[in-house]
């Protein structure tokens, strides 16, 4: 079990939050159309990022281990053990993920990001 470098990480953060930005951008477009047309409450366009933000990590983590950031840097998640991460583990990735804080503390973590910490998992190559 080999954990990735800091700059698979940043690859696969680029990219992923390159696809959560269209999704999100998308669906507040979309939803926009319902807010002129049928009345519905607006929302602010940051609420529809960080709704597409956990739901994506959240989906792509559960159900295949790997977001399309990681299938091209050719890495995956796993827990302590090296095996599929558990449900929860996933979720606790996905919820810690919405604080701003999240990356600041990889020098005091060993390289380690705050959501891989406290969920108790890594990310490996495949």
């Amino acid at each position: 079990m080999k954990v990735v470098g800091t700059g698979t990480r940043v690859l696969n953060f680029l990219i992923d939050t390159l696809l959560v930005f269209i999704i999100s951008f998308t669906f507040a477009k979309w939803y926009n159309f319902h807010v002129m047309y049928w009345g519905y409450p607006p929302f602010p366009p940051y609420a529809f990022f960080f709704v597409s933000l956990f739901v994506y990590y959240l989906i792509f983590e559960s159900i295949w281990r790997k977001t399309p950031g990681k299938w091209l840097s050719i890495s995956k998640v796993v827990n302590k053990e090296g095996k599929k991460a558990s449900f929860f583990q996933v979720l606790v990735r996905s919820l810690v993920r919405l604080t701003v804080i999240d990356m600041f503390f990889i020098p005091f973590l060993d390289g380690r990001t705050l959501h891989d910490f406290l969920s108790g998992t890594y990310v490996v190559e495949a």
